[in-house]
């Protein structure tokens, strides 16, 4: 019969608008003031942090609507932000220096819809504020490191194959000259120096009476080594990046040089910038076991030696000479060691740490070795008077000390972790626990949470606005097709929210655009297929025959228009960075739920209206 769908077509609109409507709820709950307490080394988030957190906000009078642990860290609720601000230097008392305390917004989504995997879109640096820092890498000083290193290298490779030299030295220009007494030994080193650093130009003169090797970093190795410093950078603030809780973080190269990162929902600028600021060094060294601790710790330390502590704060005592940094690490995993079984670390060294760290292990085995993580970042406390003070600290701590029982190469384990959490931790930051080059932040902007709340507002009445527009237009014109077509693109605004909630896509003032140009591409389809039907029965169809008619001969010009948009918002998506990607996916999602509800889901309420009976005339 004409104009009657199948059940199953029935089944799925209703089916598409009950969960559209579920994964669409999250977003009209809001979010809620929270701090968010992660651990770092040596803590631990479980029930007695919780206990030990929530008694130090009762005796601040401090009362969080709140708290619960996921996802490895504590999140603790409040009802405003002014009590959020005061709890968080109660909260920072009370935990130490062994956790990370941040300000965060938390999505106030009901349990019912957590359970069901309903979250709510995030939203982006314009609606939801937050900052927006643009760094530089100091790209000098990452070459800098890398001819201190060759120097160092140089030293200890002529050293091991006994060929006498007067000085190795880093002269202005990146030059590195290597003095020698007599041409024939330089001529030794120059083809020594050729084989081991393939990446260094090599030249043969003659300075204040001495014979020289000039070396100097080749143009390829130079543009490798700023590639690497600022990819290990991106690495290194992506990882710094989760201690602060941002939802969905922008971390983006831009240039040679120049990395930008956007954190949304950030409260606590100053507390960003500590984090993204701080620098970091890994250094291996053996321990001392000829000398007792226990004097090191009474003030007693051996000439040789410097005395740390580990994770748990007991001391150790290392030797002042460091084996490699982690600047020689190319690599580390995580995984399980086959004979004991238990979990631990497995590194990879360039070739020219391999050969020093078979040098310096080749007669220790039986030695402990250290890992020692040096971390220097500034702070922004409140002193006495309740002003923001600076304060610079420098955290070293041995985080892993193993027994050598083999000389070690290129590859080699760290043993003695706790447990697979602990081996991964330290595979990630033997891998990306240090910044490769100094940054500057050459560009700062917040944009506040009123500016962000005011956008929405704006956002959300442009939206209505269209909405109701449309509703009103369609309604007038077309009479009861007009207000199935309302309903329609009611329907298609709340299946783009839940569709993009669910692909956790980010909503932008741009992607606010899109979703309010989906809605005029729905009222576009809806209008070329009741134009249609009009026609239909100005030939003199039947109004059955009018609405077949009318719904199949528009679909052909709704998909070609469609698909064109389409193809825009796919090259916008792919050229384009940002807002404007932002933009491309709110677009690209609306034009597809349109598609649905202009075509599906209209034609279902009108079969539903229309039918499979007898029709005199059609209220279009």
């Amino acid at each position: 019969m004409l104009n009657r769908y199948p059940l199953w077509k029935y089944i799925l609109v209703v089916v598409v608008a009950i969960v559209g409507t579920i994964y669409a709820l999250p977003n009209l709950y809001g979010e809620d003031p929270s701090i968010q307490i992660s651990a770092l080394r040596g803590g631990r988030v479980d029930e007695a942090l919780q206990k030990r957190v929530l008694d130090a906000l009762g005796q601040a009078q401090l009362t969080p609507k709140k708290a619960e642990i996921g996802e490895g860290r504590l999140l603790v609720r409040f009802g405003d932000t002014e009590v959020q601000l005061r709890a968080q230097d109660v909260v920072r008392g009370a935990v130490g220096e062994s956790y990370v305390v941040a300000l965060n917004l938390a999505p106030a989504t009901p349990r019912w819809l957590q359970a069901l995997g309903a979250r709510p879109m995030y939203l982006g640096l314009d609606l939801r504020g937050g900052v927006h820092f643009l760094l530089e890498v100091d790209m000098p000083a990452a070459v800098r490191q890398a001819e201190e290193r060759h120097v160092n290298d140089l030293r200890q490779l002529l050293r091991n194959e006994k060929l006498r030299y007067k000085t190795v030295s880093l002269a202005e220009g990146g030059v590195i000259l290597v003095a020698f007494s007599d041409a024939e030994t330089r001529q030794k080193a120059d083809d020594l120096v050729r084989r081991h650093f393939p990446d260094l130009l090599v030249t043969q003169a003659e300075r204040g009476g001495d014979v020289v090797l000039e070396l100097r970093m080749a143009e390829p190795a130079m543009k490798e080594l700023k590639k690497f410093a600022l990819q290990q950078n991106l690495t290194t603030l992506r990882n710094r990046v989760n201690e602060l809780g941002v939802a969905e973080p922008v971390i983006q190269q831009q240039g040679e040089s120049r990395i930008v990162v956007q954190l949304p929902g950030v409260q606590d600028t100053a507390r960003a910038k500590e984090i993204l600021g701080a620098t970091a060094t890994l250094e291996f060294r053996l321990a001392d076991d000829e000398h007792d601790v226990r004097d090191a710790v009474e003030g007693r330390v051996p000439a040789a030696s410097k005395l740390y502590h580990d994770r748990a704060g007991r001391p150790v005592l290392l030797d002042k000479r460091v084996i490699i940094t982690g600047d020689y690490i190319t690599n580390a995993a995580s995984g399980i060691e086959q004979q004991s079984g238990t979990p631990a670390v497995f590194i990879t060294l360039d070739g020219r740490g391999a050969g020093i760290m078979a040098d310096r292990t080749k007669d220790n085995v039986g030695r402990r070795m250290a890992v020692v993580f040096i971390e220097n970042k500034s702070e922004t406390r409140r002193g006495e008077g309740g002003e923001a003070v600076r304060v610079k600290r420098t955290t070293e701590e041995v985080i892993n000390l193993a027994v050598i029982r083999e000389r070690l190469g290129k590859r080699f384990q760290i043993s003695g972790m706790d447990s697979p959490d602990e081996a991964r931790n330290l595979a990630l930051l033997l891998r990306a626990g240090a910044l490769a080059a100094p940054m500057e932040i050459v560009e700062e902007r917040t944009v506040g949470p009123s500016l962000g709340q005011e956008n929405i507002e704006q956002g959300f009445k442009a939206s209505v606005l269209g909405l109701a527009l449309s509703f009103a237009f369609m309604a007038v014109y077309y009479k009861l097709f007009g207000l199935v077509s309302g309903f329609a693109l009611l329907f298609n605004l709340v299946i783009t929210v839940a569709v993009m909630s669910l692909l956790q896509a980010t909503l932008t003032l741009p992607g606010i655009a899109g979703m309010v140009l989906s809605v005029g591409m729905a009222v576009d389809a809806n209008v070329l297929i009741y134009e249609r039907v009009r026609e239909e029965l100005r030939a003199g169809n039947t109004p059955q025959a009018a609405i077949h008619g009318g719904y199949e001969r528009a679909f052909s010009t709704i998909l070609d228009s469609n698909v064109t948009t389409l193809v825009a918002a796919l090259a916008l998506f792919g050229v384009g960075s940002g807002p404007i990607r932002g933009f491309a996916v709110t677009l690209a999602i609306g034009i597809a739920t349109s598609m649905f509800t202009a075509i599906i889901g209209t034609r279902a309420a009108i079969n539903l209206i229309y039918g499979g009976r007898r029709v005199a005339k059609l209220a279009i």
